[in-house]
């Protein structure tokens, strides 16, 4: 699994947290772990989806997105 911070633009209501909640649970091999105006933090299992269908899919609900990866805390630092 691969930690993401996903911006959202377009969000305003309690409304949009739904749709994207709804939008981000549908999705196979991704993990919701927080949600609020604007940002989403979640995981991925990248065998299974993709940043590209993440964005979609929040696009989809009516929104603006870009994933930002987390770099993985085993790359980098001992």
């Amino acid at each position: 699994m691969r930690s993401a911070t996903v911006h959202i633009t377009g969000m305003s209501c309690g409304h949009c947290l739904h749709a994207v909640q709804r939008a981000l649970q549908s999705l196979k091999g991704v993990r919701l772990d927080s949600l609020q105006m604007g940002r989403a933090e979640l995981e991925y299992d990248e065998a299974t989806v993709d940043p590209a269908a993440i964005e979609a899919a929040i696009e989809e609900a009516g929104y603006s997105a870009q994933v930002q990866s987390v770099p993985s805390a085993a790359s980098g630092r001992m």
